[in-house]
């Protein structure tokens, strides 16, 4: 995308009512204004609350919305210009059940109240093989999850790493959380399920067109204290 492009999304993203574009310098000091109150506030419903997590496009957001009007989805990001797409096709299509958020995702317990959110995506995350607590399924944000998420919330992880998933099935294997789902090779697996298959990200068509294994997994986030981090060496989790 060319310089003027990202200029023009940058400028337009500004007057969507369906995105919040939110200084980590203030997070630092005080929460959101609709902190534990998105449903009141916002969606001026009652439904539960799914996040996609580094939602690029938002594929998953803009797809889950539209298959299930009776939940309400929030789809996170730093990249401003990469979530123009998703939050420019919710505007046109009229989905009030759709809001996207600029900002770090270190930050989410500033955006999120106690038990607000039932359930996460997380979507092709960067795998950051250097650099562990930054990995979106490390222990510093499964704890960071666990402040926001009803008891028995439910994360789905898909990525082409097979390094971030195996690291992902040792968190919750020192923690002792058994995975409802794991494949390391989603499309060849014997076990189906509509809207993991149907819905594709932007990245994830590549993968497949390189002829990449998507490896999933589904997990309740329910039951630890508090999660303890995993110490086997990067290039053991395959």
């Amino acid at each position: 995308m060319g310089q003027r492009n990202k200029l023009n999304r940058f400028a337009q993203i500004k007057s969507f009512t369906n995105v919040f574009e939110l200084d980590g310098k203030e997070l630092l000091d005080k929460d959101f204004r609709l902190k534990g109150k998105w449903n009141r506030d916002f969606f001026n419903n009652d439904y539960p609350i799914t996040l996609e997590l580094g939602c690029g496009k938002g594929e998953y957001t803009v797809g889950l919305a539209r298959r299930y009007s009776e939940k309400n989805f929030i789809g996170i990001d730093i990249k401003g210009e990469r979530m123009w797409k998703g939050a420019k096709y919710a505007l046109e299509n009229q989905l009030s059940n759709v809001v996207f958020v600029r900002m770090r995702i270190e930050f989410i317990e500033r955006l999120f109240g106690l038990r607000e959110i039932q359930e996460i995506w997380v979507t092709f995350p960067d795998p950051y093989p250097k650099k562990p607590s930054n990995r979106l399924l490390s222990s510093k944000f499964l704890n960071r999850y666990k402040n926001i998420m009803i008891p028995d919330g439910l994360i789905h992880l898909k990525t082409d790493s097979q390094h971030l998933h195996g690291y992902t099935c040792a968190i919750l294997k020192k923690n002792g959380i058994i995975p409802e789902i794991a494949t390391r090779d989603l499309y060849s697996a014997s076990q189906k399920h509509d809207e993991i298959m149907t819905l594709k990200t932007h990245y994830e068509k590549i993968f497949l067109a390189e002829n990449k294994p998507i490896t999933y997994l589904r997990f309740l986030l329910g039951g630890v204290d508090s999660f303890i981090e995993t110490t086997k060496p990067w290039a053991d989790y395959v």
